[in-house]
């Protein structure tokens, strides 16, 4: 079988289960285990699919989690500076979306840490390592593989955290952080009110843009990590504002 027949194959596998594992699939294709993760590597850089540890998830077609993919380097390296952040001992928020997956990966092997997460692909990637990780419950948003409404936010209320990292879909320097998703800005909101510092994880692009809900104003940050594309108007906004800005 050619390697797009095979990627084909997985993706129909991903439409009729919506999860599948490295392991089945080299045995289903009588391959070998490389190849199949080489196969999923593939269909991930294209935004076909939610690459996890030992398998994939499939994305359903969400133009917010397409959009990001479009971003896969800025994200990794606003990851991995959002992973230095994070200290023995901590107990870290991490929301769902593309930059916090990313940061998911980048914590994977670190020591003595907490993650809380409303996002079950996160729980599912750091299901193999040395991680406490806690699911808040909620109601499945399918598109986003993010838990919302109130079981979320009450499990959340229960607990505290050191450090929030929230990612956003758009954030106006003026008006605040958005999301499309009016239960997923609750929820977000309520991880802003647990956490001790808030660092806002976003590539350059979502500056300047409004979605639908607000989840917060700029003042209720404390910190933003994102890339070189940011404008200095935006720049110098944020600093004049007190928010401390990493840019990679």
């Amino acid at each position: 079988m050619l390697s797009e027949e095979r990627q084909r194959a997985i993706l129909e596998t991903l439409d009729r289960d919506g999860r599948v594992l490295v392991v089945d699939l080299a045995k289903h294709f009588q391959t070998s285990a490389v190849t199949i993760r080489k196969d999923l590597g593939v269909l991930h850089a294209k935004g076909r699919i939610q690459r996890t540890h030992g398998g994939a998830l499939r994305v359903l077609g969400d133009p917010a989690l397409q959009e990001k993919e479009k971003h896969r380097k800025e994200n990794l390296q606003i990851a991995a500076a959002a992973a230095r952040m994070v200290k023995a001992g901590q107990v870290v928020i991490l929301d769902s979306g593309t930059t916090t997956t990313a940061i998911a990966r980048a914590m994977r092997n670190l020591q003595n840490v907490t993650i809380i997460t409303n996002a079950v692909n996160i729980a599912v990637e750091l299901s193999g390592f040395n991680l406490d990780v806690i699911l808040t419950g909620g109601n499945l948003r399918k598109n986003a593989f993010s838990l919302v409404g109130p079981i979320a936010e009450g499990a959340l209320r229960r607990l505290s955290a050191d450090v929030l990292f929230l990612g956003v879909d758009g954030f106006d320097v003026e008006y605040g952080l958005t999301t499309p998703n009016l239960l997923e800005a609750k929820v977000n909101r309520t991880m802003m009110d647990v956490a001790k510092v808030v660092v806002a994880v976003c590539d350059s692009s979502k500056f300047g843009k409004r979605s639908l809900s607000l989840i917060d104003r700029p003042s209720a940050i404390r910190h933003v990590i994102t890339d070189r594309g940011i404008s200095k108007a935006d720049l110098n906004a944020l600093k004049q504002s007190g928010i401390e800005v990493t840019v990679i």
